[in-house]
């Protein structure tokens, strides 16, 4: 199973969000990973269209959580 993990500030005024994507699960484990990856960050987020968003730059902590459960993790964008 493979997720992307890349940050996003487009139409967010300058405040970025970490998303991750591309995950092979339905949207009731996508709402699981979701708290858990909040929980793990300390931050908000939320599950829209597939992608997972969580506030902040947090792709370090969700790269390490993520490869922690199983999934190979691969990084998109700058």
């Amino acid at each position: 199973m493979t997720a992307k993990v890349g940050r996003e500030t487009a139409g967010r005024r300058g405040k970025g969000v970490t998303t991750v994507f591309d995950l092979p699960l339905d949207e009731e484990s996508l709402r699981e990973l979701a708290a858990k990856l909040k929980q793990r960050c300390g931050t908000g987020g939320t599950v829209k269209d597939r992608r997972i968003e969580i506030q902040g730059d947090q792709r370090e902590r969700i790269v390490a959580e993520l490869e922690k459960l199983g999934f190979k993790v691969k990084r998109v964008g700058g």
